[in-house]
């Protein structure tokens, strides 16, 4: 007589409910990061993802515990479930961690804000208020976001700076280089992060009594928490501005020197908006 041995439902539904929660996390997140869905759309869509994952690991566990005992089929498929419900989870266990780590702050600047101006403010009607922190705490946790000051001409400054932000590939909407609209030169660009969410920098270069100084300000558009990436942003690009600077005036003494300014070029402004 041949004994028929089952496959387990509880196996069966946590595959099933594995395999659905990953288009249901990675489709939202293209979507999000080309522009098609807004933020708050995205944001419940991940989190609709995540309680999915979350349930097919709970399905998984208990079906790995019931055909520990009755000998049913279907070990692959509980272990599939789990598998696929731990790799969802893993980008809301990533950004828990970093909300856990930085404060719920969405806009850094190494100097007074509204001397940095961002191009996206004239849509925040429907955004929620930037969150800020105070000087001490910026400090505190972001102790390289800092103004600049080096021995070198505004435009040798800029210069350097437009082509860190060009490695970086951020997307350059203004451009001012110093004396075209001013004294300062200015650059704003936005940022698309891997998750989708914008962001938008602000640069300042201006003359300063040891030669020139650089200000930053880096904002999230449309978000409650930036999971410290402005401030993380600031700080790696003064830093690597610094290193920028200091292997230039090591190998060329005489890079300090004043430049001539560029007195035909003109300011290129690009659509701020999208």
């Amino acid at each position: 007589m041949r004994i028929l041995i089952r496959t387990s439902k509880w196996a069966i539904w946590a595959q099933r409910l594995g395999r659905l929660a990953v288009p249901l996390l990675v489709l939202p997140i293209g979507l999000h990061h080309l522009g098609f869905i807004d933020s708050p759309s995205f944001s419940i869509a991940a989190l609709i993802a995540g309680a999915l994952a979350l349930l097919a690991i709970l399905v998984a566990l208990l079906a790995l515990m019931r055909l520990w005992y009755s000998g049913d089929q279907g070990w692959g498929r509980a272990l599939m479930g789990l598998f696929l419900g731990l790799v969802c989870l893993l980008p809301f266990s990533y950004y828990g961690y970093l909300a856990w780590r930085y404060p719920p702050v969405t806009d850094i600047a190494t100097t007074a804000w509204g001397e940095l101006p961002l191009l996206f403010l004239p849509d925040t009607r429907a955004m929620p208020a930037p969150q800020l922190i105070s000087a001490d705490d910026q400090a505190r946790i972001f102790p390289n976001a800092t103004t600049r000051r080096y021995p070198l001409d505004p435009a040798q400054l800029f210069s350097m700076a437009e082509r860190l932000v060009a490695e970086r590939g951020w997307d350059v909407r203004l451009r001012y280089a110093p004396g075209e609209n001013g004294p300062d030169g200015r650059l704003n660009a936005r940022i698309t992060t891997l998750a989708g969410w914008r962001e938008e920098v602000v640069i300042r270069v201006s003359p300063d009594p040891q030669g020139a100084a650089i200000d930053m300000r880096s904002a999230s558009i449309n978000a409650v928490h930036d999971f410290g990436s402005n401030g993380l942003r600031i700080s790696e690009f003064m830093v690597a501005l610094d290193g920028e600077v200091t292997t230039l005036l090591r190998d060329n003494p005489n890079a300090n020197q004043p430049q001539p300014a560029d007195e035909d070029a003109a300011p290129e402004v690009e659509d701020a908006g999208g």
